[in-house]
């Protein structure tokens, strides 16, 4: 018994110690777009919290629309071409189709600006249409793009 706890404990301990690999490159251009998308998720989700528990609030919901707003052009600029190393969780496909990559981020752009003005103008069915356009951007990029 007292050898399972052990063993146990110990691949506890390796899991941890393996985790994502660290960007090491010079400028981080990897670390900082998942950074960067990490607070467009911060300032995303909480709307869809919002949307799907029927707690819809207004001017909260304005708030993280613009932010979602300021911070939309954050991640682009560092999906350079010599940016495909770990921790890169990017397909290669997103360079051989870089044109359809760059599609799909014009249309989160896009979708972003038109769910703040839909956030502005309080109504929650063109809120609701607007989160739902603005998600349907990152799940498409995701599916053809991310693994």
């Amino acid at each position: 018994m007292m050898r399972h706890v052990l063993f146990g404990c110990a691949l506890c301990a390796a899991l941890v110690a393996c985790g994502e690999v660290e960007d090491t490159r010079s400028g981080r251009p990897v670390w900082h777009r998942q950074e960067a998308f990490k607070a467009i998720l911060r300032a995303f989700e909480p709307m869809g919290v919002q949307l799907r528990a029927e707690g819809y609030e207004p001017e909260s919901f304005l708030r993280y629309a613009r932010e979602l707003e300021r911070i939309k052009d954050e991640p682009w600029s560092f999906f350079g071409a010599d940016t495909q190393y770990p921790p890169s969780h990017s397909l290669d496909r997103l360079w051989q189709e870089r044109e359809g990559f760059d599609t799909l981020e014009q249309d989160f752009l896009r979708a972003t600006v038109a769910l703040k003005t839909a956030a502005e103008g309080r109504d929650e069915g063109a809120v609701r249409a607007a989160w739902a356009a603005v998600e349907k951007t990152c799940r498409d990029c995701h599916k053809g793009y991310r693994r």
